[in-house]
């Protein structure tokens, strides 16, 4: 089959446009779907996704249409940018019009939000073991992706020679992709750092100062890791810049959806509140659930996501789950003592 574009992603929010950028500024055919029509007509013509870069013009080669089986079918490389409670019902579409030459690339940061498990999990389960894809997760606020500005990723998926065509594909003068062996601590990394950088946001609200910050960063990664290892991850592979790398910019940068979410939390917010103020999608809300219920399963202790989880879903004030985490037994376990975090 003859394909007429180099990359086809699927996902016109600030993330999926700022990546369909950096390829199309190499002066390569990409073809970006919008699933809102009128937005879809707005960036062709206009050449600006005004609603979430306004300022930034789209390179000459990127194509942008609404049409989802067109943009599937345009090329051998899809790349996923869309939220994780729609990355199910995503795939099905996809099915049917997959080619088997065909690889997916994903740069959602989450879980299963109907079974709780990894989305490498959902790919195989939908499109089968033999489809080769890749996971895309960092520390990378799209804006400054869009702006040209240095960026560096990680990516980590089934077929090493796959990995090495996105990474040449993606490379550009600002933008780096680095190859990790650890998909399962690339992806949990991906979804844990959003739920921490709401507690994070939400210390911050409350006035609790940079030491209550810094202290909830470096157990949010404790908790980040002991879980992980209870998957089959590595410890290492939470030390690059899809764990640690991206849990320092997401909690410390209100370019974050989610740390803003949180200090509105801790500024006296409702829940429906900070998301209408927000007006996107904040992933660590459903991510707060997913780890919850899958630390829950796998009796692993994880008293920062715990806490958010009763703020979310049962209305704990922010202030009362910051007592219940200073009043928690001090315990240290094998893993903390061995990680000495």
């Amino acid at each position: 089959m003859q394909y007429t574009h180099t990359l086809s992603v699927l996902g016109a929010g600030s993330y999926g446009t700022a990546l369909a950028m950096a390829v199309a500024g190499k002066g390569l055919p990409v073809l970006l779907w919008a699933r809102d029509s009128s937005q879809a007509g707005a960036m062709q013509q206009n050449r600006v996704n005004a609603k979430y870069l306004p300022d930034i013009r789209l390179p000459d080669s990127l194509e942008i249409t609404d049409d989802f089986k067109k943009a599937v079918t345009s090329s051998q490389i899809i790349l996923l940018v869309i939220p994780s409670h729609i990355f199910r019902d995503i795939l099905h579409q996809l099915k049917p019009l997959l080619k088997p030459n065909q690889k997916i690339v994903y740069a959602t940061k989450g879980l299963d939000r109907y079974k709780g498990h990894f989305l490498s999990d959902t790919i195989i389960e939908i499109l089968g073991e033999n489809t080769k894809f890749a996971a895309l997760s960092g520390p990378t606020f799209a804006s400054e992706l869009a702006k040209g500005m240095p960026t560096a990723i990680a990516i980590a998926g089934n077929d090493r020679d796959f990995l090495k065509e996105v990474c040449a594909l993606m490379h550009t003068s600002y933008f780096i992709v680095y190859i990790s062996s650890d998909l399962k601590s690339l992806q949990l990394g991906g979804a844990v750092k959003n739920v921490i950088a709401i507690a994070t946001g939400m210390s911050d609200g409350l006035g609790f100062g940079a030491n209550a910050r810094t202290a909830l960063i470096t157990r949010g990664l404790t908790e980040m890791i002991r879980l992980g290892l209870r998957l089959g991850a590595t410890d290492r592979g939470f030390m690059g810049l899809s764990g640690l790398g991206d849990l320092v910019l997401t909690c410390t940068d209100n370019q974050s959806r989610n740390r803003r979410f949180g200090y509105l939390l801790g500024k006296g917010y409702s829940v429906d509140e900070a998301l209408k103020e927000i007006g996107q999608v904040v992933e660590g809300i459903s991510s707060t659930k997913e780890i919850y219920e899958l630390a829950n399963m796998y009796g692993v202790q994880m008293p920062i996501c715990s806490e958010l989880y009763e703020v979310l879903e049962h209305g704990k004030s922010g202030k009362d789950a910051a007592a219940s985490l200073l009043a928690k037994e001090h315990r240290e376990d094998s893993e903390t003592l061995r990680l000495q975090l």
